[in-house]
């Protein structure tokens, strides 16, 4: 077993759940960048490479959005399994939940004395759409890898990849005018994927 890796696992998601703000959809963006850009060599390697591709991370967010429960230990989870079996996903897992529910479990004792404060509704205000700049970027991002823009540029990946921008768009809409539960729309996608893709 590769003590040092699953150190390194569990330091990682540690450091992607404490700097992440809005939660588990919100820490997405942070958790593509530092998986894609961590750096390792698998047994039987001769260079390293990195911990997950950009194509692996839309994969773990995929199968993350599938399941029930918090997006981001469940990613997490993935990756962990990925680079180190199960010991991998424990780790994984348990640095996306641990360290930040003790801090919870801290904060909460003093949030209630500071959550009026001038300085904390300030703080807040900033952070807010920060949050939501953080979900752009990840869904662009995901977008090129998705619609194979990266490969083929923008104009090729339109052409080429009209229906899974379809099944965006048709996505959005549904879940910006009606109340359907996104779980319907995954277990919608999957059906039509296997139905027409396979």
């Amino acid at each position: 077993m590769n003590w040092k890796l699953l150190w390194d696992i569990f330091v990682l998601f540690t450091r992607v759940a404490m700097f992440s703000w809005g939660g588990g959809p919100a820490s997405m963006a942070l958790m593509q960048r530092e998986t894609t850009a961590a750096l390792w060599v698998p047994p039987g390697a001769a260079a390293p490479e990195p911990w997950v591709t950009a194509h692996e991370f839309a994969d773990a967010l995929a199968v993350g959005n599938a399941l029930p429960g918090p997006i981001a230990p469940q990613v997490s989870a993935y990756i962990g399994y990925k680079l180190a079996g199960t010991p991998g996903a424990i780790a994984a897992a348990s640095g996306t939940v641990i360290p930040t529910t003790i801090l919870m479990l801290i904060m909460v004792v003093f949030f209630f004395g500071i959550k009026d404060s001038p300085n904390v509704k300030a703080m807040l205000q900033a952070v807010r759409p920060l949050i939501i700049g953080l979900l752009l970027w990840t869904a662009y991002d995901m977008s090129l890898t998705v619609f194979g823009a990266k490969k083929l540029g923008w104009a090729a990946a339109i052409s080429g990849g009209w229906d899974k921008m379809l099944i965006a768009l048709v996505g959005f809409v549904i879940l910006t005018f009606t109340n359907i539960n996104p779980v319907w729309l995954v277990i919608a996608g999957a059906v039509f994927g296997f139905i027409v893709y396979r």
